[in-house]
Parts: structure tokens; sequence; C-alpha cells
């Protein structure tokens, strides 16, 4: 029982490093900016201090610039963490991750598309929302290739998305190659994961469809952990594991689509921080979601700190940093893996 309270005490430990993250990722810059004052400006433009005053130029460099691009990344990262420690739960399996859906790759051709027919220069919102219809209807082709008499096995899930997502990286390189060099270099910016230009306009666009669908997934942790005494065990108490399995497949695709439409590829944030989380906090849902939120959250938004602040003047993409931190973790629990005689999927 005293365990049991140290792992629900680490929630509101989290929350407060997200909130320490998030002054952090807003405060540094090219202009540096006080934390404290950081924290007064984004208090006073919600409504908490309508008097406080600043130095001329601080606020907006703050909440029109700053702030939103940290909230899109803490957004992101929500959504990522959440999904990851579904699929993982799900497959019961701690290296299935989000990407195995082709969402990467149908974002990646939707976005590619509009960039190539000119159609992203006629919105910041046209671009974000090609990728999540391609994202859509790759996840769609997937689900449709391995769906088998009102069941999706889990092995023909994962092929099919290993084959639509080869598919759709051949024609996005087919466009690629009939691109100007303008229209490659704007698209590998957006491949690469970036949170650079982001704007309230991006947060308002998918905090919605992410929040809803994070929300509903919480709701799923006392089947998911049924879930995780197996198959027979969890149909024994009547669960329907098909149908929870496709439930929880739309709400990971949206969130995930939603995440990866406005801020391109970025990869390992589902893998590895539902895989912290649960040496953290034990492997029951009703924690491990929550955490798995919240620390997906922290990841994206330090690794988005760090990318703009390793190498300046120059800014990496975010998805470059999640990636050199992520791979090496991966290989790390692929090698564990084979030590154990256990097997990827």
């Amino acid at each position: 029982m005293k365990r049991a309270g140290l792992k629900i005490g680490i929630i509101p430990v989290m929350l407060m490093v997200l909130l320490a993250v998030m002054i952090a990722g807003t405060a540094v810059g090219a202009v540096y900016v006080p934390f404290f004052d950081t924290f007064r400006i984004i208090l006073k433009n919600l409504g908490f201090l309508p008097d406080a005053t600043f130095v001329q130029g601080q606020e907006p460099i703050i909440f029109l610039v700053r702030f939103p691009r940290v909230a899109v990344a803490a957004l992101a990262g929500t959504a990522l963490g959440t999904s990851g420690a579904v699929m993982q739960g799900m497959f019961r399996n701690p290296m299935a991750d989000p990407g195995i859906l082709g969402i990467s790759s149908g974002a990646g051709l939707g976005a590619v598309l509009s960039i190539k027919l000119g159609l992203a220069a006629a919105s910041i919102f046209v671009l974000p929302l090609s990728a999540f219809t391609g994202a859509f209807l790759a996840i769609m082709a997937i689900y449709i290739l391995s769906y088998r008499k009102g069941k999706v096995p889990v092995l023909t899930l994962i092929l099919s998305g290993i084959a639509v997502s080869t598919f759709l990286g051949a024609i996005t390189n087919i466009v690629l190659t009939l691109s100007y060099d303008y229209q490659v270099k704007e698209f590998l910016f957006w491949s690469t994961g970036g949170l650079e230009g982001r704007r309230w306009e991006h947060f308002q666009l998918i905090v919605i469809p992410v929040l809803v669908s994070v929300v509903l997934m919480h709701l799923f942790s006392r089947d998911l952990n049924v879930l995780l005494m197996g198959e027979e065990e969890a149909r024994s108490v009547g669960l329907n594991t098909d149908r929870l399995r496709t439930i929880l497949l739309v709400l990971v695709s949206a969130a995930t689509a939603s995440s990866v439409c406005v801020t391109g590829a970025i990869s390992f944030v589902g893998l590895i921080v539902p895989h912290i989380m649960r040496l953290l906090v034990g492997p029951d849902h009703k924690i491990l979601l929550p955490a798995s939120s919240i620390g997906g959250a922290i990841f994206l938004v330090a690794c988005d700190l760090i990318s703009r602040v390793v190498a300046v003047p120059y800014e990496l993409g975010v998805g470059i940093i999640t990636a050199l931190l992520g791979a090496p973790y991966f290989l790390y629990l692929l090698l564990r893996s084979k030590k154990e005689g256990g097997a990827l999927i």
C-alpha cells in the first residue's frame, strides 16, 4: 500500500518538473528573459496578473513566439507518450511504438504533395491538414489489409504497416525527385521533426483531437491491465479483446496523427518514455498512462530546448535530438531482449 502511494505521488512531482521545463524552454533563447519574469508574463497573458509590467518587447517574445512553441511540444509529447504506453500494453511488448501504424509515412506523403502542388503556401493550416489526411488514409489502408473475420491479428497489422509504409515512402521519394530544390528543402525540414515557427494557431489546430483521444485512452486503463494477463484470461472475464484493440488503435492513430501533422516526424518518444515510466511506476496502467502522458511532454519540451541551444547560432530539428537519444536506448532494449531470449514482437 505504501509503495502504491509512492508511485501515485510521482505524478504531482512530474507535473512540477513539467512546469519548470516549460518555463525554462520559454525563457531561454536569443533574448534571455529571467525565469521569474517569464512565469509572470505567462500568468499575465492568462489573465492572472493584469497589472504586471515588463521590459518593452519581452511580452510578445515570450507569449507570442516562444510559449506557443513550448505548448505545442508539450501537447505533442503528451500524445506520443500516451500512445506509446497504450501500444506497448495492447501488444504486451515494451518495444511496440505508434510508428508501426504507418502514420509518419502517410503524413509525409500528404505533406510532400501539399508542397509539390503549391497548396502549402496558401495557409499555415494546409500542410498540417494534408499531413493529417495522409496519416489517416495510411491507417485506414493498414487496418483494412489487417482485418480478418472480425479480428486484427497483431502480426498481420505489423506486416501490413511495414508494407504500406514502404510503398508510401517510395511514392514520396518519386514526388521529391520531381520537385524543385526549394520544395525538397521544405519537405526535409518538415520531415526531420521541428517546432520552429509554431504559433497559437498550430496549438488550436490539434489541442482538441489530442486531448480528447488522450483522455479516452486513459479511460481504458483497467481494460489494458486485464489484457496484460493474456488473451485467453482477458476473454474469460468478458473482455472483447478485438473490439478493445480496434478502439485503442483509432485513438492512438488520432493522437499520433494530430501530433505528427504539426511537428513532423518525431521518433522514439512513444518508445522510450513509456518504457522508462514503467520502470518507475510499474505496469499498472492507471498510473502508467498519466505518467507517460506527463513524461512525454517533459521529454519533448526538454529535447526542443536542447535543439535550440546545443549548436547556437544554428538550430537542430527536435526529431534529430529524439533520434540521437532514442536510437541507443532502442539498441539497449534489443540487446537485453536478445540476452533474455525474448522477441521484438
